[in-house]
């Protein structure tokens, strides 16, 4: 017992098995969103905004829980508050029979998410601070990604033998309990999670201002351009380019590439710094010129490209902020990027779900151009820091 006491890795173990079955919970029902929202009346307009307005609750609350986080100090509390709110949007989607109730559990959803997330970051810091923020971070999205995978594959699964939306969300009622049972578990080994940190990793002097704008910048840039997967669903089940039953497998496998690129992302930005990012937003901006305009091949290839982009703003982007971030504002500063990140996502899915309906190349144009847009300014981040980013 004296390891799990100790060990910020298996403080960082639990706290993925958490997000395992969190992930199995929430993406297993995130691949048949954009269907089911099709199947209730929902149009392309509709479920661009729904997807992006729910991204926004997701990120935008959490400057107002990173903020309390860091006044309150009470991260178990309010990470507690978040998984709960979560992951039980999700199952009661089997109980929705219009579009507009669909659409308010969605964004619930979401909304538990941003609660909970500053807090549990700052704790899952605490711990990477001792190994490195990046394979720290990335092992969590890796373990985060395995239920992001075999939660689409169970959802397709109880698509495939039952033929029911309903059932396929009711089902996920599980993963949903096994998350909440093993976040007891680590709260009761792990009270006191600021117990890990390394005073001395933080940097002898605050980063500028400069510093944060222009990585807010590139990050906002990088999240517009970023397609939403109910959106893309919603284009594979309106063209059949994908069969309905294979919708949720494409997401299954774009969280795969997810979970492998997180980890050698990760302990590539230990060795390399920021430039780990420039190379991720290159490749994912192919993404949606592979999806949108081809044949299932090119689907497959664009939804690599996508899960790698995913890996990239899951543990590269919390990665750098852990580092250059003071210990006392943390919290705050990782809930006050993920809001304007997440208004920018908004932003960009609702742009991109009306272009969706009126031109699909201008779609395709406007995301590979925001995320061309970023590189410059990671390049400039590089260039000035004086930390090798």
């Amino acid at each position: 017992m004296k390891l799990f006491k100790k060990s910020p890795w298996a403080f960082i173990i639990l706290i993925g098995i958490v997000s395992l079955f969190s992930d199995m919970t929430h993406e297993g029902a995130r691949g048949i969103t954009g269907p089911f929202l099709a199947a209730l009346g929902a149009s392309g307009a509709v479920v661009g905004f729904v997807a992006g307005f729910g991204e926004l609750m997701g990120y935008a609350i959490r400057l107002i829980s990173g903020v309390i986080s860091d006044r309150t100090k009470k991260y178990w509390t309010i990470t507690f508050i978040g998984y709960f709110v979560n992951l039980f949007a999700v199952p009661a989607l089997a109980l929705a029979g219009s579009w507009q109730m669909a659409a308010v559990l969605m964004i619930l959803e979401r909304t538990g998410r941003a609660i909970r997330n500053p807090a549990r970051d700052v704790m899952l810091s605490h711990a990477t601070s001792t190994i490195g923020h990046g394979k720290g971070f990335g092992v969590h999205e890796a373990l985060d990604q395995i239920g992001a995978v075999s939660g689409p594959l169970i959802v397709s699964a109880v698509y495939f033998f039952s033929g029911s939306y309903h059932e396929s969300f009711g089902i996920l009622l599980i993963p949903a309990i096994l998350a909440i049972t093993i976040l007891v578990i680590a709260r009761l080994k792990y009270p006191k999670t600021e117990h890990f940190e390394i005073k001395d990793t933080e940097p002898a002097k605050p980063f500028p201002k400069r510093f944060y704008v222009l990585y807010l910048v590139a990050v906002s840039l990088i999240a517009a351009g970023f397609a939403d997967y109910p959106l893309i669903a919603f284009h594979f089940e309106k063209t059949a380019q994908v069969s309905t039953r294979m919708i949720p497998v494409l997401y299954a496998i774009a969280m795969g590439v997810d979970a492998l690129a997180a980890l050698l992302l990760g302990w590539l930005f230990d060795k390399h710094g920021m430039k780990v990012l420039i190379g991720s937003t290159i490749v994912s901006l192919f993404f949606a010129p592979l999806v949108f305009m081809g044949n299932l091949t090119t689907a497959i290839l664009g939804m690599i490209c996508w899960g790698i982009g995913m890996a990239a703003q899951e543990s590269i982007v919390r990665s750098v902020l852990a580092t250059v971030l003071p210990l006392g504002k943390r919290a705050t500063g990782f809930g006050m990027f993920n809001a304007i990140f997440g208004l920018f996502w908004f932003l960009g899915s609702f742009l991109m779900g009306w272009l969706y309906d009126v031109s699909l190349t201008g779609l395709v144009i406007f995301s590979v151009l925001a995320q061309v847009a970023a590189v410059p300014f990671l390049v400039v981040l590089i260039k000035k820091s004086r930390f090798s980013f």
